[in-house]
């Protein structure tokens, strides 16, 4: 089995996805089954109604999971599996209080090494401290694993000191549950990012401790950068999920642009089952990748134009195949379904002749070319040819003093599409068209 397991604690982030993607692709080609897990282990943290955001976000993205589990619901068998520990002095109570701890690691810092937990200190404070927390035992060997992205990566004796596996309240922490809970599922694979490789260690040695010998795969994400080419953060909104969604980017072109991000694919627009049929996590980069939006923005006008005309019109909102098809022809200058929104929305909306454009002369001329379409609107004509021909001829009109008013006047913009192009699907909305705003 493989899993995906976010944290209830704020939006979903792109890196977040990547490794949900990955891990349901990898499941699919094993054919093992797909568990989604909540990590709502840190009670202090958890934001109400956010696990089922990212629930209806992965239903959103194609990525269903065979199970849904909440950690926390396993708090019981972690501790269970902690007094096992205790029970074979695989693991043990520390006593210490935040406040020792805290004074060890400012000595360390002033003596310029690096802080590590020392044994002998775990009774120190028995009589002060009535709350101990329980410590796994550090390793005494080095602990080593094969990942599929780094390669073998080894972990010394003196980076895995003894650490906290449930706090004082009895709570488990995070490597502890996550371990457990790898074990209870028989996970087979994980693919997350490399800020969890030194957690990797820490967990292999929590089921060592409790004698699991099955041995897990292991791909561990490059880091996703900003335009800026720094590490991505949740400030930048670019890296939100949420957000590109609500910039009107597709799940299956997000899809497409997060598992082409360094790797190499044999075709460069595809959709999820495709890509389940070629993808190898082998050949994801090791290197950190830059987010590119203008790449981003791309792939979706390229997945966009895949899209019927009836599937069009019904994302924005109606069932008219009309709008569907005026919606595609927009694709030329637009990538998004906001950008197109705003398109469409400029034709039907009444037009600012007056806030947009100077000049008394251009107004006027607006307005004699608007009264001449009006009369023309109450019976449509078929061509572009003859609707433009008899306007000419009835306003008087011509050159830029006939064609700039009549654009505007269409699509409430001064440049844009062919109008030849636009007309066989503006003719059926004529009279909403035509609107001048204030007249």
């Amino acid at each position: 089995m493989l899993r995906f397991a976010p944290s209830p604690t704020g939006d979903m982030h792109i890196g977040n996805l990547r490794a949900a993607i990955f891990n349901y692709i990898i499941a699919k080609q094993k054919g093992e089954k797909f568990l989604i897990r909540i990590e709502d282990t840190d009670f202090a943290r958890n934001i109400e109604g956010k696990d089922k955001e990212i629930l209806a976000t992965l239903n959103l993205f194609g990525l269903m999971g065979d199970m849904v589990v909440y950690q926390s619901h396993n708090f019981e068998r972690h501790r269970h599996f902690a007094d096992h520990l205790l029970q074979n002095n695989k693991a043990f109570y520390c006593y210490c209080t935040k406040d020792f701890l805290e004074k060890k690691k400012q000595e360390a810092l002033e003596q310029r090494l690096p802080f590590r937990y020392d044994n002998t200190w775990a009774m120190l404070q028995k009589d002060e401290n009535p709350r101990p927390v329980v410590r796994l035992r550090g390793s005494m060997e080095a602990v080593c694993f094969e990942d599929t992205i780094k390669g073998k990566l080894v972990f010394e004796p003196h980076e895995l000191d003894s650490f906290v596996i449930l706090r004082e309240d009895g709570v488990p922490t995070y490597n502890f549950a996550c371990a457990c809970d790898d074990m209870i599922y028989d996970i087979s694979f994980i693919v997350r990012g490399e800020d969890h490789v030194s957690n990797t260690p820490k967990q292999i040695l929590v089921q060592q401790a409790l004698g699991y010998t099955q041995t897990l795969g292991y791909a561990h994400l490059p880091i996703i950068l900003g335009e800026n080419g720094k590490k991505m953060s949740k400030r930048d909104t670019s890296s939100s999920v949420h957000w590109l969604l609500e910039q009107g980017f597709l799940p299956q072109a997000i899809i497409n642009y997060l598992i082409s991000m360094g790797n190499k694919t044999p075709t460069e627009i595809f959709t999820l089952q495709e890509a389940t049929e070629w993808f190898d996590i082998a050949s994801v980069a090791k290197s950190p990748v830059k987010f590119d939006i203008k790449r981003l923005r791309y792939i979706n006008r390229e997945h966009f134009k895949k899209l019927t005309e009836d599937d069009f019109a019904l994302l924005l909102g109606t069932q008219d195949v009309r709008i569907g098809a005026l919606a595609k022809l927009h694709l030329e200058e637009a990538s998004t379904l906001n950008e197109i929104r705003q398109k469409l929305d400029l034709i039907f909306a009444p037009k600012d002749i007056h806030a947009k454009y100077e000049g008394e002369d251009f107004h006027t001329e607006c307005l004699e070319l608007f009264y001449v379409l009006k009369s023309m609107a109450e019976e449509p004509i078929d061509t572009y040819e003859s609707f433009k021909n008899i306007a000419i001829k009835e306003s008087n009109l011509k050159g830029k003093r006939f064609f700039k008013p009549l654009r505007i006047l269409l699509t409430g913009e001064s440049h844009g599409l062919d109008l030849g192009a636009l007309y066989p699907y503006l003719k059926f909305y004529l009279k909403d068209i035509l609107r001048i705003k204030g007249e």
